[in-house]
This record gives C-alpha cells, sequence and structure tokens, in this order.
C-alpha cells in the first residue's frame, strides 16, 4: 500500500492530527510526516506529547507515542528536498493537512511551494492525487474563503475542523472523532470510530 502524507501546521487542532495518525498506524503500513515548528509548539500546548526539536527525535518519540513498528513512521524536514513527496515520479497515494493553517492553505492555492510541506501539497495536486485540507480558522475572511474556493475546483476537499452533536458527543474526544471519521471515510480507510448515520 502506497504512503499517505500527514502534515501538521501550526493552528490549533492537535487532538485531531494525533487521532488521526493514531488510526492509520492500525491499518497503514507506512506514514510519511511533515511537521512546521509552530506545529510542534501547539502540540506541546494541546497534548501530552513532547516530540523534541529534530527529524530524528520527531521521528522517535512520535514512533512510540503512536506505538508504531520501527519504520512506520517516516519524519521529513521543510527542507528535505530529496523526500519521495517532492517528486511526481513517487507521489503520496493522499495527503492530509491537518490542521491547516490559513499561510499554507494560502501559499497551496497559489502555488508557492517554498518547503517541502507546500511542494508536497503541489505534487497530489499535479498527480491528482487526494488532497485533504483541515483548516481551523473562525471566522474566515474573504481572501480565506476565496483561496478555499480555488483549491476546491482543482479537486482539493476542505474539511472544516466541524463536529457534529446529533450522536450525543459524551466527551472532548467523541467530537475529536467525528472530524477524524468524516477524513477518514474521504481516504477510503475503514475505521471505528463513529458508526455511519443510519436516520
Amino acid at each position: 500500500m502506497k504512503p499517505i502524507a500527514i502534515a501538521l501546521t501550526g493552528a490549533s487542532g492537535m487532538p485531531y492530527a494525533i487521532t488521526l495518525l493514531k488510526e492509520l498506524v492500525k491499518i497503514q503500513s507506512l506514514v510519511y510526516v511533515m511537521i512546521s515548528r509552530a506545529a510542534n509548539t501547539v502540540i506541546a500546548m494541546e497534548t501530552d506529547l513532547n516530540l523534541g526539536a529534530d527529524t530524528a527525535a520527531i521521528e522517535k518519540n512520535l514512533t512510540k507515542y503512536l506505538n508504531a513498528k520501527n519504520g512506520q513512521i517516516k519524519v521529513f524536514s521543510k527542507n528535505q528536498w530529496t523526500a519521495p513527496v517532492a517528486s511526481g515520479s513517487n507521489p503520496p497515494r493522499a495527503m492530509v493537512i491537518c490542521p491547516c493553517t490559513m499561510s499554507t492553505l494560502s501559499a497551496i492555492a497559489n502555488g508557492y511551494a517554498d518547503n517541502l510541506m507546500h511542494r508536497a501539497a503541489d505534487v497530489v495536486i499535479k498527480e491528482q492525487k487526494k488532497l485533504i485540507l483541515v483548516p481551523r480558522e473562525t471566522p474566515y475572511s474573504a481572501i480565506h474563503l476565496g483561496n478555499m474556493l480555488k483549491l476546491s475546483r482543482l479537486g482539493v476537499v476542505i474539511m472544516d475542523a466541524n463536529p457534529a452533536f446529533y450522536q450525543a458527543p459524551k466527551s472532548i474526544q467523541d467530537l475529536v472523532n467525528f472530524v477524524v471519521a468524516r477524513i477518514l471515510d474521504h481516504l477510503e480507510v475503514e475505521h471505528n470510530l463513529t458508526p455511519p448515520w443510519q436516520g
């Protein structure tokens, strides 16, 4: 199974990202991970996870925290231009940016691939693979909405971090699971996070 790429930016919403990674580790043989410096700071604020400062430490700590197999998670730095995700000849089967800042969304919408995360998204778009962006901002400005519309017209999935309440959630994790379940649905990945709506 070709890898799925997950990118974390400096927006609030790290419980979504960590839950998504946990679910993917259960069924996905290889997960590529990119984490911005700001995301590393937000992870420490919003979770009990301390990833460390360099790529090797992040990879080791993520592997341990997620109970992944050795080699199952590959972490790439923002300037690692030799990473597989930088080339259209070897794109991941899908990519998710969760949470996604408005600056990252803007860079992707305008083809400004100045780091590996932006370049990876650019590759996924041009190779017509699935790209899912999970923005976490409120309210949205006309600039934000314009960039989302541009990307949506290119086939990018804009999936707002917007939990539902009709399943009577009993915890914050239930709300997180709802959003992550929708991401996994669009990745065509089976999960048991939330049951599908039956009416």
